[in-house]
């Protein structure tokens, strides 16, 4: 039994402060591992009907049906085509799978608790619920999400 705490701790200690960071137009973004299960690219996507623009539809990962949801509309940016580079983050969160359609994945980084910083408190220009803290790295800021905020009240 204390090999599998020994285990569990081991594990979060190689998942502490590291996130997949990701790109959407010129920003990136990042998020943290612990919620990353997967990495896929750009599959077939079923469209299901009165569901938010962002939410492209559903696909079928192994025989798990889960809902997929373009990051770029849910920010309200324009719409692009798919391209080889366009990838299907699969995340989980509360035991809740869906995945984020981004631009493209970049790297998976170690941003220590010194160089993270919550958003400014500038409600009338900052006002966003999915950014959790920033990160501030040596090729600029990563703006990391809140992959709890972004999937309350989304899931199909």
């Amino acid at each position: 039994m204390d090999n599998d705490k020994n285990m569990i701790q081991i594990e979060e200690d190689t998942q502490k402060d590291r996130y997949l960071t990701f790109s959407i137009g010129t920003e990136s973004f990042g998020v943290d591992i612990k919620y990353v299960t997967e990495i896929i690219g750009i599959q077939p996507i079923t469209i299901v009907p009165e569901v938010p623009d962002y939410v492209k539809g559903i696909i079928n990962l192994r025989g798990k049906i889960i809902p997929v949801i373009d990051i770029r509309l849910k920010f309200k940016k324009e719409s692009i085509e798919y391209d080889d580079r366009t990838c299907i983050i699969v995340v989980e969160v509360d035991e809740v799978t869906a995945g984020f359609i981004v631009d493209n994945v970049t790297e998976v980084i170690t941003i220590a608790g010194d160089d993270i910083v919550p958003p400014p408190e500038y409600k009338e220009c900052f006002q966003n619920n999915y950014i959790k803290n920033i990160g501030k790295t040596p090729n600029g800021i990563k703006l990391l999400l809140d992959c709890q905020m972004i999937l309350s009240g989304e899931i199909i």
